[in-house]
């Protein structure tokens, strides 16, 4: 299947040939049912992004025909499948809450009315709350909590660069957004508003001295919105950040771990 992809990527008028539609639906059933990744961890901690899977994702929009998709009352004209069979899943869905076909959302994932998106990735125990959205190929982990409003940003091209990443039983707080792949760290917590894209310095002020991270959040972090005094030719302006005030302590009862961080720093979800 890599090789029928990567060889339609250099030339689309391989997209019209059977096997090669073939391929690449193949690919997104697969991804569908979390059987491959768009993105994976490695033994190290660190993440690979599987460039063909994304290909595949991309060139499988030319392929789909528009169609009218009517549910119950509510009608949908896209080249897009809806995801099925929520029951035999295992999933919790609440009305509105849309998946995409081509979506991964595994057993025991609540999804309050929100929307998963083509090549997203969402592991077991996670709450995908109110009108939270997960962008396309975006990975959640297990035990993960996308509060209301949360924006997880999707990325399809340019291909090489990495999807959202939220690792396992990271608390997320409302209207947080996250995008340009950045990567949280495991059972860190955003708190309310908080705003993290590749470029967002993300200063850790726990110490005497800050120190300052990019496009990723350490595990157990707890992190609120703050800014700091940039010069301009027009003079000094406040630019947006985030501040890492504390730590979330390494618990086996990580529900009053995350209660007991937000008391102590008093942090809005």
């Amino acid at each position: 299947m890599r090789s029928i992809i990567e060889k339609a990527w250099e030339d689309r008028s391989l997209l019209a040939l059977p096997e090669t539609i073939q391929a690449i639906e193949h690919v997104i059933e697969e991804i569908d049912k979390g059987i491959i990744r768009v993105a994976e961890p490695l033994e190290n901690g660190e993440w690979q992004v599987n460039e063909w899977v994304k290909k595949a994702v991309v060139m499988y929009f030319p392929i789909r025909k528009m169609e009218t998709i009517e549910v119950g009352p509510f009608e949908f004209h896209d080249k897009m499948a809806l995801k099925k069979n929520y029951a035999s899943l295992g999933v919790r869905v609440v009305p509105h809450a849309i998946a995409r076909y081509g979506a991964f959302v595994a057993s025991g994932v609540i999804m309050m009315p929100s929307y998963i998106n083509i090549g997203a990735y969402v592991d077991s125990g996670t709450m995908v709350d109110t009108w939270a959205t997960v962008g396309s190929c975006a990975q959640i982990g297990k035990d993960v909590h996308l509060s209301g409003g949360v924006g997880i940003g999707g990325v399809l091209e340019p291909l090489q660069a990495a999807p959202v990443i939220i690792e396992d039983g990271a608390f997320i707080g409302s209207r947080c957004i996250v995008v340009e792949g950045v990567r949280v760290g495991k059972e860190a917590v955003l708190g309310a508003n908080v705003v993290l894209t590749k470029s967002t310095k993300i200063i850790d002020v726990t110490g005497n001295e800050p120190v300052e991270h990019k496009g990723y959040v350490p595990e157990r972090s707890v992190v609120i919105p703050g800014s700091y005094t940039k010069s301009f030719p027009a003079g000094d302006f406040q630019v947006p950040c985030a501040l890492i005030i504390g730590q979330r302590k390494a618990s086996t009862d990580l529900k009053t771990s995350l209660n007991d961080a937000l008391r102590e720093h008093q942090v809005a979800v």
